[in-house]
């Protein structure tokens, strides 16, 4: 078996303010909305992420996602001034002794998105 790629799918009951979210705020482009359907594709260079409304006989009170979705921008510190305002923040900018500097914001459903960087050998620490 070979994958060829990883597109999340988040659960919401808020389909038209996440896509808002993901477009306004992070900055991904909607390629694809079927209201009928609940159901949206968002793309934003090589990720996708798509946002469904739950089937309708599946029980579903709030997203319940207990990971976290890793994205890895080519400038995260870019990122980080873009994005700190516009969000709710989990954790600011920082180095981390494992090699990244990152940060981490809640997308409007409380989903964790985190956002991260290879710290390069020769960076000055932050």
């Amino acid at each position: 078996m070979k994958l060829t790629a990883l597109t999340p799918m988040f659960l919401t009951n808020e389909l038209e303010e996440t896509i808002d979210f993901y477009v306004n705020i992070i900055g991904f482009k909607c390629e694809a909305f079927e209201k009928e359907w609940g159901w949206a594709m968002l793309s934003m260079d090589n990720v996708n992420i798509m946002i469904a409304k739950p089937l309708k006989n599946e029980v579903f009170e709030a997203p319940k996602f207990t990971g976290s979705i890793y994205l890895f921008p080519d400038n995260v510190d870019e990122a980080w001034e873009m994005l700190k305002n516009k969000a709710k923040v989990s954790y600011p900018i920082e180095n981390f002794d494992y090699g990244m500097r990152e940060f981490a914001i809640y997308d409007n459903n409380g989903y964790l998105l985190q956002f991260g960087q290879e710290i390069e050998e020769n960076q000055v620490q932050k």
